[in-house]
């Protein structure tokens, strides 16, 4: 955990969120300021600054945290199917369009059209 890490403080539980799910590794919760119909932030508790930082030690718990978004894509609102679908997004530091240094994903659903709203994924 960092101390000064707005995520780190979400998975502490110090600072509110709406969470959607949790265990020992994960916190995923709703995006503050949604860009799509179903806008979730998927983190792990473990503070990595971004993909940026992955080593190929991360890459089971890497890969439990792909898995688990797609569950959680479907579970919160994004239809299955070829017409349903959802996006997963990982910003990786600043020319990516990374605001917070703290790894995470998006989970961006729902009916469209929603990507005049893209912008605002950071």
């Amino acid at each position: 955990m960092s101390e000064n890490c707005i995520f780190c403080k979400i998975a502490q539980g110090s600072i509110p969120a709406r969470k959607v799910y949790e265990d020992d590794e994960f916190v995923c919760f709703h995006d503050i300021s949604p860009a799509a119909p179903v806008h979730l932030l998927l983190i792990p508790r473990k503070h990595v600054v971004s993909l940026q930082n992955v080593t190929p030690e991360d890459s089971h718990w890497l890969g439990r945290m792909v898995a688990l978004a797609c569950r959680l894509a479907a579970e919160n609102g994004c239809r299955p199917g070829p017409q349903g679908g959802f996006r997963l997004v990982a910003n990786a530091g600043a020319d990516g369009g990374q605001e917070v240094h703290h790894l995470h994903f998006h989970i961006l659903g729902g009916e469209r059209p929603w990507q005049g709203r893209m912008a605002a994924i950071a």
